[in-house]
């Protein structure tokens, strides 16, 4: 399996737009969500259409060099993204921040997810944080980014609870500058 990790342009941005109502559709069994009035994963009814979503998304090609926008590819498939944010879009301290990271999940389970982590990581040097749902129905999501980051930074990493911007998280935190 040939995995390849590659920061996309707005010309590919559809690809990505493509693959994100799957990562919601994903989320919603974790937040026991359901589809809005329309049927679209978002928590405004003003969303009628995944045309709609697609807007909102514009802002990952929009910000180049603040916002980083990766697509994982599988055997030149799509099968996943990665959406890095740098300030202002993170916290006080923070230089990268994992605002969404997803793989479809047929190839889960298969080290792709780990091995596409890695790369993005290698890229970018600094302080990374990122948030997973510290609940018991995330088990999985908890373990891949133990294991990750684990494997990645030789255990030197903080995980605590607490509250974020996006509610009550388990936060994860490192720092590669020395890779």
């Amino acid at each position: 399996m040939k995995i390849e990790v590659r920061l996309i342009d707005k010309r590919e941005a559809n690809i990505i737009k493509n693959l994100y109502p799957l990562y919601l559709y994903d989320l919603s069994g974790h937040y026991d969500r359901i589809p809005n009035v329309h049927g679209i994963y978002e928590d405004s009814d003003d969303y009628r259409t995944l045309n709609d979503q697609y807007e909102v998304q514009n802002i990952w090609w929009e910000k180049t060099g603040v916002l980083f926008p990766y697509l994982i590819l599988v055997d030149g498939i799509p099968a996943g993204f990665i959406l890095i944010a740098t300030p202002p879009h993170c916290n006080k301290g923070i230089d990268y921040f994992v605002n969404e990271f997803f793989l479809i999940q047929s190839l889960r389970g298969k080290g792709i997810a780990e091995s596409a982590a890695k790369v993005v990581f290698d890229q970018l040097k600094g302080n990374w944080e990122l948030f997973t749902n510290p609940l018991e129905k995330n088990i999985a999501g908890q373990k891949f980014w133990r294991k990750t980051i684990s494997n990645y930074t030789n255990g030197i990493y903080t995980e605590i609870n607490g509250e974020t911007f996006d509610g009550y998280k388990t936060i994860f935190r490192f720092n590669n500058s020395e890779k």
